[in-house]
Formats: C-alpha cells, structure tokens, sequence
C-alpha cells in the first residue's frame, strides 16, 4: 500500500519491541509454588460473605403481621411508580401466588391490566399462574380476553393454540385458529395453522386452508408453499405443477418475478422436466427487466452448462442482442406458448450478467472499452472524483479484487523495453488531494476513502489493509480547519466489530480531543451507553457541557441518562445547572424537561417553584397558560405521554381523571387546585395589561383560556359557574377596525393606508370617551336601520 507510507521514512515505520530481559540463572527454585496451591491459598484468605438473618415465624399472628407489612410495601410501591413500572405489578402478584392465596394474586394482576393491557408481558405472567396451578378454565378466560383486547399480537395466539394442544383439546385449538385466521394474520400464522392439521394427519383439510391462504395473502411465497405441500403430502407432480401455473394466471403483473420463475424451473428440474424448465427460464428472461433478473440469469447458465448441449451453452454465454420484433399478440404470449418445442429454441433477449462478463470474450472486450474511457476520463480531469467512482464501479463489476486494487497494466511508449506499470485505482483516486483546506471541496473526496475502507473490510476481508486506510484518511485530514466526523466513528465502529473496544475508544477520544464535534460526543456516548458503562457516560457528559455548555440539547440528553438509571437527585441537580447557564440555545425545552421531571416524580411543589422562577424571566402568556393548567390538572393526568392519551377514548379518560382527583384529595382537593388556577390565570391578565399593554392577542388568548377553565370547573355549583364566566366574559376586549397608514422598512410613508384590527379592553374604554360617543352613533344607526330603512339611508 504505497499511498498511505508516503512522507515518512524506514525509520519511523519501523515498529520497536521493548528490550527482553536476560536470566542469569535458569535452574530450579529450591522451593516449587504450583498454580493449585496459589488458588487453595487465595480461597482461604477470602473474607466469608455477609448473608442476611433468616426470620423465623412461628406463630399464625407473626405471619400475618409479616404478610400485612409487606402488603403495605407493595402497595406504597404501585401506587408511587406502579402507572410506570409494570415489574412492581408482576412482583407483587407473585409474591401473594407463593403465600397461596390466588384471589388476591389475581386480584394485583387485575389492577396491573387497568393500568395498561397492552403489556404482552402482563398477560403472559398472569396466565402461566394460573397454568402452573392447573386452573384450566381460568387461563382460557385470561386467553380470551387477551386475543380480543390484542387481536394483532401474535405471540397471544401461538401460547393459546400451543396450550389447548398440550390438553388434547385439538377442536378447540382449531376453533381458535379459525378467530384468529378472521384478522387475516401474516405468513407466520396460516403456516402454524396448515403444520397443525398436517400434525394430526388432517390432509385436506390443510388444503383447504391453503386455499384460504393464498386467496388472503396472494405472494409469490404463498403459492409457493402451497405447491411444495402438494410435493410433500402425496408427491403429486400435476398438482403442484397446477399451484405453479394459477399462481401466474392469478397474481397477474405480481407474478413477473424473479423468485416465482426460480422456484417454478427448479420444481421442474427435481421432476426431470428439462424442457419444461428450459421454456421456463427463456419466458421470464423475455418479460423481466434485465435489472431484475441477474439470478436468474447466472441459474440459467448454470442450468445449460449442467443439462444443455454446445448450442444451448453458447446461446446462455452470447451478449445481449436487440428483441426481434414479435407480432404475436399478448393472448398468445404466454407460459404455456413458451412450451413448445419452436419457442423453446428462441434466442435470449435483453439481458446482460457479471458472469457473462467473465466467461466471454465479447464481454472482455467491452470491459476493456471502458476501461480505457475512464482511464482518459481521469487523466483529464483528475479533480473530477465522479469518473474516479465510475471507474472503481467498473472493476468491482468484474468480481476481482485486484484488479479493483489495480488498473490493468498499460504499455508505455517503448513496448520492447517490457516496462509494465501497476497502478492501483484506489491509491491513485485518493492521491488526488483537493487543492485547498475548505469542507466543500472535500466533501466529495472524503467517500472515496470511506468506499476504499469498507471495499478492504467487506469485500477483500483484509482487516488490516482497511485500518491502515483509516489511519491514513484521518491523518490527512486538516483538523484544525475542518474535519468529518462521519470517518471517525466509522473507523471506532470497525474496531468495535474487531473486538477491539480499547481501539476504539482511543480514536474518539483523539477525536473529541482534537476537534470535538456533536455527533462525535453523541457516538462515544451512546457507544459506552450500549456497553452499560455508566460512569463512562457521565464522564463524556461532563466534557460534552464543558465544550458546550449552551447546548440545551446535551444537558437534557444527560439528565435523562440519569433519570433512566433512578438517579433523582442528580438529574435535578444536572437540571439545576442547565438553567443556570447564561446562554442556552433552546431555553424553553429545557425548563419545560425540567418541569417535566418534576412533575413525573409527583412534585408538584418544586414544580411550582420552577413556575415562578421562569416567570421571573419571563412573562410570555404561553407560561402563564401552561402554569394554569399545572395547577388545574392532577399530577397523574400530567404525567400521562401524550400519545398514551390520545390513544384513550372518552369514557375511559374521564375515569381516568375521576381516579387521578381521588388520588390527590377528591373534591377538596379539585376545589383547591381550581382556586391555584384562577389565581395564576388573574395574576397572568394583570401582568400582560401592566407590563405589556400592546400585547393585546396574547390577553384576548389568555382569557379565552380562562372562560373555558371556568366554564369546566367542576367544583362549583352551576349558579357560581356561570357568575365566573360572565365575570371573565365582561373583561373580553371589543374587536374593531381601524386604519394606519403603510410604512416602509426605510421608516418612509407610501401614502397609502391599511385596515387593521384592534382589540379595545374595558378599562381602555372608559379612559377614552369619545369611543363611548362612537360606539353610541353606530347604535343609532343600526336601530335607525331596522326601522325606518329609507330615512336612515338619507341620514
């Protein structure tokens, strides 16, 4: 590999072994220490591990004391993370299955599914209790209702099937089949239905559901299997060949394939049909595109090589001819046409192969046409890495590798001399620099060395050569200019899949010590994520934030490394310092994560604070809206995903809700927090109308917020609630239509004129009497209007 040793000498290439030791005396040790007495020596000296007391319970009261406090801690334990947490649910109920008492075991599980049915896990668990304690009926009931809840998981269906067989009970395996078959399931599930009638000697009847199966699913695998079950039940040759031909006359344009046609022509080679699978390999080379049908093409020479004569191996080899012109019509154009002994010797249209490339000299000749055009493209242009990719395409065409490697040797001008020049494609593309130390030049040049190395790793299998091509990209690359963090985490991601972490490690640290980079911090961490090295990541993090403590993005992306791993406090205090930070690039995301936290972990008093300390910043009325709806909604309600609800219907988010207040006081409990509501929400309106007296759509926003919160209050009578609407009604502003006059960016006046809206609060009202004194001649006007008509029009 000439180009990557370029500018370094023998001596700096030469790699040196620490100086050995030499042993002066080499005999025996009058004294012999064997590896087993090392090990029995290090075994004794070990400290004897700490065990917890075991408890005795002797009487019926300890037992039930025992029971009742660890019933206490399981229910503290639900009730704190148990909507989140679904192992606490599976915990609990195990335990109460190994005290015995089934009703209440059932019972947890019961309440595990309110919370969420669609754990798969939940259901599993909860069944295989009652399986394991041989509760028969209990089980189907469980099954039941899992399939109806989750018709689409597959998994529920395979465990009821494979249960009602363990009992013998195969008619009403099979009458699950048939529910289960009603929502038309994928490949996977008719096959398990098809293998379970074979198992039991249910011959037609797995014909039967064949029938239904390639009706529901009409694939090329389908019909398929549906002919190797005819080869395989009776080993009937004409019913499987039948499968073949409606598959084609069936799944019309779906059938021109190149998987149909294989699996059809291999059929009728097993049966010794050679003409038949001849016809059927001319057919599908005549209608598949030439793109689509390299397999089938290189099966077909093999075919002929194997099974043909001289002529029919020559006719498979030849390059690609133009179609005759055909004046057959589409009707007569057909497989069973193709059959026949005349078409059956019809020359091979558009079609072209790597392997025909390789085995014929036409097509050598081609390949050195092409070659020998690239090769001026090049010369020409050098800079243009497009012809160079052109040109690496070509020999990876010809599926050897050191032509790849190499450019064919070309004669110089003395021939007689024999003077022969190997020149290598990919070091002669790379040694093309781009001319300046600007990104854009590079960005092209760069995907050469990343072809060169995933070239040398996937297709030449030389792991050595391609970490040689990475140590020389990266170090030519100017870093302190530019740099492309795409080369170093592929080249940490080749160490790791040479099992080398070490390695890998060592070049993203070069690289985040060198040119830190987003996506570099973000590979090494979740890199190290993945390897469950925590302390690692936290680490990481803190040199992330250090590089860039104004990317919101990081700070949040750490605290939720810590909140993932339980870790509470350090993920508020990791909060605590993000918002802390004079500048960060997105602020808003951060304080809403944060508030977000809060609110997951069932503080509602810090996320109150959090509150107010982001209205000491700022007074924008989308943080007045969110701070109302903190205080007017339950924790739980909060700390649902969004998606979860909108996924609920309405019947089930109210008594969602209903069980949420109940959780945080009841009635008095909504009382109170309908009362924090309006406060904030007058707190909100008297700050804008002080504070920022034009933001006029934010307030009419705001108390358009407040007149639906008090109209959905449910903790007033319907009396009080309607007086709080009118209240909050009488403060809407009144819209009206205004004109100003056109400015441009200049500050200069065109003259012209606009209409525009205002929005006139109450208290602006009675500031300014003449709008009291307009408002009262349009009054006029209007009931003029609606009585005399005429006379108001001469007015």
């Amino acid at each position: 590999m000439s180009g990557l040793g370029a500018g370094t000498t023998a001596g700096q290439r030469e790699h040196k072994l620490p100086r050995v030791t030499g042993v002066k005396n080499k005999q025996a040790a009058p004294t012999q220490i064997t590896a087993e007495q090392i090990l029995r020596e290090s075994k004794a000296l070990q400290d004897a591990e700490i065990k917890a007391p075991t408890i005795k319970i002797t009487d019926p009261e300890e037992l039930a004391e025992y029971r009742l406090q660890k019933r206490k801690e399981f229910e503290d334990q639900v009730r704190r993370v148990g909507r989140w947490n679904p192992t606490v649910w599976v915990k609990y109920a195990q335990w109460e299955e190994q005290q015995k008492d089934f009703r209440r075991a059932r019972s947890v599980w019961e309440r595990a599914m309110e919370v969420d049915y669609r754990n798969v896990s939940l259901w599993l668990k909860y069944v295989e209790m009652e399986m394991r304690h041989r509760f028969i009926n209990h089980a189907r009931n469980i099954w039941d209702r899992a399939v109806s809840l989750l018709p689409r998981i597959d998994q529920l269906w395979y465990k009821y099937v494979h249960m009602e067989e363990m009992l013998g009970n195969v008619a009403g395996a099979r009458q699950i089949f048939e529910r289960w078959m009603q929502w038309e399931p994928d490949h996977h599930g008719w096959m398990a239905y098809i293998k379970m009638e074979l198992r039991y000697g249910e011959t037609e009847r797995a014909r039967q559901i064949f029938e239904r199966y390639v009706k529901c699913l009409p694939s090329v695998k389908a019909w398929v299997r549906y002919a190797k079950f005819e080869m395989k039940s009776g080993g009937d040759v004409m019913a499987a060949r039948a499968c073949y031909e409606r598959s084609v006359e069936e799944l019309g344009d779906d059938a021109n394939t190149e998987e149909l046609f294989l699996r059809f022509a291999e059929f009728e080679e097993r049966v010794k049909e050679v003409d038949r699978a001849r016809a059927i390999y001319k057919y599908a080379l005549d209608h598949l595109p030439k793109s689509q049908a390299g397999e089938l093409y290189r099966r077909f020479v093999q075919f002929e090589k194997q099974l043909g004569d001289r002529e029919g191996i020559e006719a498979s080899a030849a390059p690609p001819l133009p179609p005759r012109p055909s004046t057959r019509t589409k009707q007569q154009n057909t497989l069973h046409n193709y059959t026949t002994p005349q078409n059956a010797k019809r020359r091979l249209g558009n079609r072209n192969s790597m392997a025909a490339c390789s085995m014929h000299p036409t097509s050598e000749v081609i390949v050195s046409e092409r070659r020998f055009k690239y090769e001026e493209e090049v010369r020409r242009a050098p800079l243009n890495y497009d012809s160079w990719f052109d040109y690496i395409r070509l020999e990876e065409s010809a599926a050897d590798i050191e032509r790849t490697r190499e450019v064919r040797k070309r004669l110089q001008a003395q021939p007689q001399d024999g003077c022969r020049d190997g020149f290598k494609v990919y070091e002669r593309a790379i040694a093309n620099v781009p001319p300046a130390a600007e990104k854009r030049y590079w960005q092209r040049y760069i995907y050469l060395w990343i072809k060169y190395a995933l070239f040398e790793e996937l297709e030449a299998e030389d792991v050595e050569r391609a970490r040689e091509v990475y140590r020389a990209c990266l170090k030519l690359l100017p870093h302190r200019a530019f740099t492309f963090g795409k080369i170093w985490i592929m080249a940490a991601q080749f160490e790791i899949r040479q099992l080398r972490l070490d390695a890998a490690r060592k070049i993203l640290g070069m690289a985040i010590g060198m040119c830190p980079k987003n996506k570099l911090f973000k590979s090494y961490i979740e890199m190290e994520l993945q390897l469950g090295n925590i302390e690692r990541c936290r680490t990481l993090y803190a040199k992330y934030i250090e590089w860039s403590p104004a990317n919101a993005g990081a700070w949040g992306r750490f605290a939720d490394l810590e909140r993932s791993l339980g870790e509470a406090e350090r993920a508020r205090a990791v909060y605590e310092l993000a918002i802390a930070q004079p500048v960060l690039d997105m602020p808003e995301v951060l304080w809403k994560a944060f508030i977000d936290f809060e609110i997951g972990e069932g503080n509602r008093e810090g996320a109150r604070e959090l509150y107010e300390r982001l209205l000491e910043r700022t007074r924008h009325v989308k943080v007045w809206l969110s701070y109302a709806k903190f205080e007017a909604t339950p924790l739980a309600v909060l700390a649902m995903p969004a998606e979860d609800d909108e996924e609920l219907e309405e019947e089930a988010r109210q008594q969602q809700l209903a069980e949420a207040e109940e959780a945080e006081g009841g009635e008095a409990g909504t009382a109170e927090r309908e009362t924090r509501a309006r406060r904030v929400y007058e707190r909100a309106l008297r700050s804008l109308r002080d504070s920022q007296p034009d933001a006029k759509e934010e307030a009419v926003m705001l108390l358009e917020a407040w007149r639906s919160f008090e109209a959905g209050c449910t903790s007033r009578p319907a009396e009080e609630r309607q007086k709080a609407v009118a209240a909050v009604q009488a403060k809407m502003p009144r819209r009206v239509k205004r004109k100003r006059a056109i400015l441009l960016d200049d500050g200069s006046s065109t003259g012209g004129m606009e209409e525009y809206y205002d929005y006139i609060f109450p208290d602006e009202a009675a500031a300014a009497p003449n709008l009291k004194l307009l408002e009262m001649a349009h009054k006029w006007k209007r009931q003029k209007m609606e009585g005399g008509g005429g006379d108001a029009e001469a007015v």
